[in-house]
């Protein structure tokens, strides 16, 4: 995974918002965009954002960690703070510094042996109690201290091979009340180690969370807690197990950010028979799955994305993919908290390599005048009330049990790539249905299934928590809800030591249950059964078979169309090769490729292509399919008489307006460039552009564009503020 250094976050601030201003403001803006950094303040990573998450509290050489924080505080951010609760610069802990006792024997440790390891003395931890005793006192305490009310606990993560280590088996035995089990004995003993794991994570966030808010009360503070985590896809797809939804039950938990980005998203996926990368799709329900966890609970939820990533590819790599992550982010418009970036010292003073030859060079201007007028986006970014457009009333169900039984390998039942969680997804988002995913764990809530008219489910790959659950589907389903059930129940899994088949219950597989619940009896490959005002399909094939077979999903397809159409009386199911998402003045739009419709999407203007640093204003945008769109749509400008900034690579204050004159301040990194659309009511007759001494800039870039009413401007950018004054 990735190293310490790279790991990536966000934080919110529950500060005061206040309502003056323009959309570009610093006043009017919600504390709602944030980086992490494990840097002092630096005018190279000055981002301008309205958060500055300092990582870890490890003091550094001329620098301690009290320091770091007064660094940022000093020009202007409101401090957060993150650090790993499965691992981190523990030194003091794992060396014995802390308490006399050497603790790298907390290790995660593997069937051969080996302790799975972050970094040099660094290892993933078993969260036992003097781990948990560690992070409360010597960490918490000491953030809460410097007066930070705002904690974020990174990554809870149990690898899924490890569980072999001494502190494990004790755990084993106190959790279960028998000995310890090796997990690749038997498909039970994975299923339990799994589960173990799961607890651990969830008592420890418990604890110190817990331990964060008393504490803070203490001292008159009111402590925010939230979890910075992958999505359920993502740690089921690589081998990791993780508290995720459950957490959402405890009350000392606020809140989680959503860790999606290029290496995640860029996991090779199975659909028609081929695998490879399929960036955005896999983003876009990576997304989906951390709105689905977070949304019924009304808990917050922030999120990531990252200009680069954590491997090494070159600038144009990074740019094609983060507007992949960055589109299918945008995509989910009941969200509007986003990190804008993890660790700017990584962005923008790291060389990376010159695709077609062998050198390194810094962040290029243009992607990096790009990424911050992205980055400026979200900082006016709206929540909208709008969705995707097409049906929006088609969801997967998934379970954190997704993390259960994905290693290792039992009795030959193999799911390669996650197949039989994107078989469900990927031929429905792939012919432009934005497909949901609904959290099993959520069912309780009645947002969770609301506006959800065809339900796909399977347990060939995940298994359910509870009982409950099942009465839950099952009194949906009478309700008027049709469930798509696709498995064949053959996995080594379904006879685990459960609910289902303990205490008196008797199912060999736990869709019998629910068969039972619904009151039906499938005898055959393929049924369908009428149930209360709703209906149930049962196909009798594996989910994988859909996407890792060529030309193989269309029966399942049709299903889904027939369940839509026929028995929900939904309308039409319009399958298309886009999605498209109106948000306030902005237009989204990716088109989708290795579809049967191969046409580009067009966008009548005037907009402003926001994906290309220069800004243009364009009549007509053209999208092909594989490529993703940001505009600007110069005539949902909610107030055309008013001066102002549409789009800039930096961030706007100190604006004010008279009957012919605009000034404003531009703040944003050194050794970047600023690209802007400065909305007008007519050309300006003069532009005047003065650095923070008051010293006129004389290379600066000047255009109007009369049909969007609008001048651009480029000038090099500066933290300490340039100001524009325009004349007209």
């Amino acid at each position: 995974m990735k190293s310490i250094k790279t790991y990536l976050a966000i934080a919110v601030s529950l500060g005061f918002v206040f309502n003056c201003g323009d959309a570009f403001s610093q006043t009017k803006l919600r504390e709602k965009t944030a980086f992490q950094t494990s840097s002092p303040w630096r005018p190279e990573i000055d981002v301008r954002s309205d958060i500055a998450i300092v990582y870890g509290t490890n003091d550094r050489p001329g620098m301690t960690f009290e320091e770091r924080v007064k660094s940022w505080r000093d020009h202007g951010y409101q401090v957060n703070f993150m650090t790993g609760i499965a691992w981190g610069e523990y030194f003091d802990y794992f060396l014995g510094k802390w308490d006399g006792k050497n603790h790298l024997g907390v290790g995660q440790v593997t069937i051969k042996g080996d302790t799975i390891m972050h970094g040099k003395n660094m290892p993933y931890v078993v969260p036992v109690q003097s781990f948990i005793d560690y992070m409360q006192t010597a960490v918490v305490k000491r953030v809460i201290d410097v007066g930070i009310s705002t904690i974020f606990l990174e990554e809870p993560e149990f690898w899924a091979r490890a569980g072999y280590s001494a502190p494990f088996k004790e755990e084993w035995q106190k959790y279960y009340g028998f000995p310890w089990k090796p997990q690749d004995a038997s498909a039970e003993n994975t299923y339990l180690s799994s589960k173990l794991k799961y607890h651990l994570y969830y008592e420890a966030i418990k604890q110190v969370s817990i331990y964060a808010k008393a504490y803070g009360k203490s001292k008159g503070m009111n402590i925010k807690v939230f979890i910075p985590t992958h999505s359920l896809v993502n740690y089921a797809s690589w081998q990791i197990v993780s508290p995720e939804a459950s957490l959402a039950s405890l009350p000392s938990i606020d809140g989680y950010i959503a860790q999606v980005w290029t290496g995640t998203s860029r996991e090779p996926t199975y659909f028609d028979g081929k695998e490879k990368e399929r960036v955005f799709e896999n983003a876009f329900l990576e997304y989906g799955s951390v709105v689905s966890m977070t949304a019924p609970t009304k808990r917050k939820v922030f999120l990531l994305t990252d200009p680069i990533e954590d491997r090494v590819h070159d600038w144009s790599d990074y740019k094609r993919n983060y507007q992949a992550t960055f589109t299918a982010k945008l995509l989910y418009p009941m969200v509007a908290d986003y990190e804008v970036m993890p660790w700017p010292e990584r962005i923008y003073t790291h060389p990376y390599p010159v695709l077609g030859s062998n050198e390194k060079t810094l962040i290029p201007h243009f992607y990096s005048t790009q990424m911050q007028v992205m980055v400026n986006a979200l900082n006016s970014m709206p929540k909208s009330d709008n969705r995707v457009l097409g049906v929006n009333g088609i969801g997967v169900l998934m379970s954190n049990t997704l993390m259960f039984q994905r290693f290792p390998t039992h009795n030959g039942f193999e799911d390669p790539q996650f197949s039989n969680f994107y078989g469900q997804t990927l031929p429905l988002l792939k012919r432009g249905v934005p497909v949901q995913t609904v959290h099993m764990e959520n069912l309780g809530y009645a947002a969770s299934l609301k506006d959800i008219k065809v339900l796909v489910m399977s347990y060939s790959n995940m298994k359910p928590v509870s009982a409950e659950v099942h009465t839950e589907l099952a009194n949906w389903v009478k309700q008027g809800g049709i469930l798509i059930y696709c498995g064949k129940d053959d996995d080594p899994y379904q006879s685990v030591m459960e609910w289902w088949d303990t205490n008196g219950n008797k199912f060999a597989a736990p869709s019998q249950h629910l068969f039972k619940l619904l009151g039906i009896n499938p005898t055959k490959d393929n049924q369908k059964f009428k149930v209360g005002k709703g209906a149930v399909y049962v196909l009798r094939q594996n989910p994988k078979e859909f996407v890792m077979q060529a030309n193989n999903d269309s029966a399942f397809v049709n299903l889904v169309k027939q369940g839509y159409e026929n028995d929900a009386k939904a309308g039409k199911l319009l399958f298309k090769n886009s999605l498209y998402l109106e948000r306030g003045p902005y237009d989204l739009v990716a088109v989708l490729d290795e579809n049967t419709d191969s046409k580009p999407y067009t966008i009548k203007g005037p907009v402003i292509d926001l994906f290309d640093p220069q800004l243009p204003v364009l009549a007509q945008k053209t999208v092909n399919p594989g490529e993703q769109s940001l505009l600007y749509v110069v005539n949902r400008v909610a107030d055309k008489t008013k001066p102002q900034v549409l789009a800039s690579a930096a961030r706007i204050y100190d604006e004010a307006r008279a009957s012919n004159k605009y000034t404003f301040t531009c703040k944003s990194p050194i050794n970047t460039v600023n690209s802007m659309r400065v909305l007008l009511p007519s050309q300006p007759k003069n532009v005047s552009v003065t650095n923070s001494k008051g010293e006129k800039i004389n290379e600066v870039k000047t255009a109007w564009d009369a049909s969007s009413k609008t001048c651009y401007l480029s000038f090099d950018n500066s933290p300490d503020g340039i100001k524009v004054d325009v004349s007209w």
